[in-house]
């Protein structure tokens, strides 16, 4: 877990923000301008600094009413499983309430607060109240294979059902499960590949295990276009292995974790280190920006794997998750450019040839595709994309509408558009994705000198 940001409106909520801060390390206390002065961190807006905390995965803890928190956030409720925790405490520490992130530890986080304050606090939710755990939720050091079981499993025991346990685990030990050894429900704790079900839940002990190896996409860069499921997986991992500017885009969840940097140039050893890593027993997470499996880590995690064929690597859990790439991204900016069929080419000739690339762009062209294209200059590399604008101009008009996106979801994003004969290679490098239109694209002006561009989906 992140270390928690604990947010205050008044100096009168000091005192008490400092007492829990004292025993959570790392977390920061947050105050509102020209309200507070003893705190870290200044905002001048509750809601805004709140969501911007919650999306980006770090547990809050509201020294203020619980309903400010609920209507703050309620817009932005979705996953369960991958919502920090909230966790609302009285302004005189009289209360304890988690309100959001019983399944990513609030109701633990909570507890260690309630302590502190030598109150009790108040969980509502059943199982922890009935059993005195959350099955949804293990602790650190165990992964439930079957999350989606769960919570039916739950309900069953509440409603009277018993259950079986084969393995060991002490917190399973230190619960209040009904337990009955002829029972037909199962919770099972095992290092062996195990198939779950409705009847019968797995947790896999992560030490035990040959790992979980976990390709992740961040999105083009803001943290608002980064999975529930992403977040989730960045908070649980133990090791992150990258290139340094994606491990960057990370940074808040690496926080007391192994990072593993390594040039942008050696995918296949980064591949390879990974691999390792998680057969070792490691929860590990390749970070790239985008989507990973366009023009990124996932391909190269699997071209490894077929290569070299480890008997070790065979156990591990390797699962990718999916991201918002930036030709999405730059097309939902201006319009709807990618509306009709379309391709995405890289213009980088480091792994393929340029010949190859050319015939690409050219036979792209002739089919009227809507094309993107990645990385389109580079410091080593600056003729390509003149060179694309010279095969593309056989095919389309000079005046096609193209896209260029730069930085997009970062705080330098810039959108531009040009026609084709018009483009440059001043225009773009190595953060800019371009999106050349296709015979139907169509631009559209806007009453504030902008404009949008689509390509209709219907082509007659």
């Amino acid at each position: 877990m992140k270390p928690p940001a604990i947010v205050i409106l008044g100096e009168a909520s000091v005192a008490v923000a400092q007492q829990i801060q004292s025993v959570l390390p790392g977390a920061k206390l947050y105050g509102l301008v020209g309200r507070t002065q003893t705190v870290e961190v200044s905002y001048d807006n509750f809601g805004e600094t709140v969501r911007e905390l919650y999306t980006a995965g770090t547990p809050i803890i509201g020294v203020c009413a619980a309903g400010i928190l609920i209507r703050t956030l309620a817009p932005l409720l979705s996953d369960k499983r991958a919502e920090p925790p909230v966790i609302a405490v009285a302004e005189n520490g009289s209360a304890v309430v988690p309100l959001l992130g019983g399944l990513t530890g609030a109701n633990e986080l909570a507890k260690t607060i309630a302590h502190t304050l030598n109150i009790k606090p108040a969980l509502t939710a059943t199982g922890q109240l009935r059993f005195n755990l959350v099955l949804e939720s293990p602790p650190a050091g165990y992964r439930l294979s079957n999350p989606e079981h769960a919570k039916s499993f739950t309900s069953d025991l509440l409603a009277g059902a018993t259950v079986r346990i084969i393995g060991h685990a002490p917190w399973l030990s230190q619960s209040n499960l009904p337990v009955a050894a002829d029972s037909t429900n199962v919770i099972e704790i095992t290092d062996r590949p195990t198939i779950g079900s409705a009847t019968h839940l797995v947790y896999h002990p992560v030490a035990l295990g040959s790992g979980k190896l976990s390709i992740i996409g961040t999105g083009p860069g803001a943290a608002r276009w980064m999975s529930p499921e992403v977040k989730a997986i960045l908070q649980t991992a133990t090791d992150f292995v990258g290139y340094k500017t994606y491990l960057d885009l990370v940074a808040d969840f690496i926080q007391g974790k192994q990072r593993h940097e390594s040039d942008n140039r050696v995918e296949l050893d980064r591949a390879r280190h990974a691999l390792e890593l998680a057969a070792a027993g490691r929860s590990v997470v390749v970070v790239s920006s985008g989507d990973p499996g366009i023009y990124a880590m996932a391909s190269a995690v699997f071209e490894v794997l077929d290569r070299e064929a480890k008997p070790e690597w065979q156990a591990i859990d390797i699962h990718v998750a999916p991201g918002i790439s930036a030709m999405q991204a730059a097309a939902a900016a201006i319009g709807a450019p990618l509306g009709h069929d379309f391709c995405a080419i890289s213009l980088s000739d480091i792994l393929k040839p340029w010949e190859t690339i050319a015939q690409r762009i050219a036979a792209a062209a002739q089919a009227d595709f809507v094309i993107a294209f990645y990385n389109p200059i580079s410091t080593q590399r600056t003729w390509q994309l003149t060179e694309a604008q010279t095969i593309l101009l056989q095919w389309r008009l000079p005046e096609t509408p193209v896209v260029l996106a730069r930085n997009m979801g970062r705080s330098a994003e810039h959108i531009e558009v040009v026609s084709l004969n018009q483009l440059s290679q001043s225009q773009a490098d190595m953060r800019t994705v371009i999106l050349i239109g296709s015979s139907k694209t169509r631009i559209i002006q806007r009453d504030n000198g902008k404009v949008w561009v689509y390509t209709p989906r219907s082509y007659v």
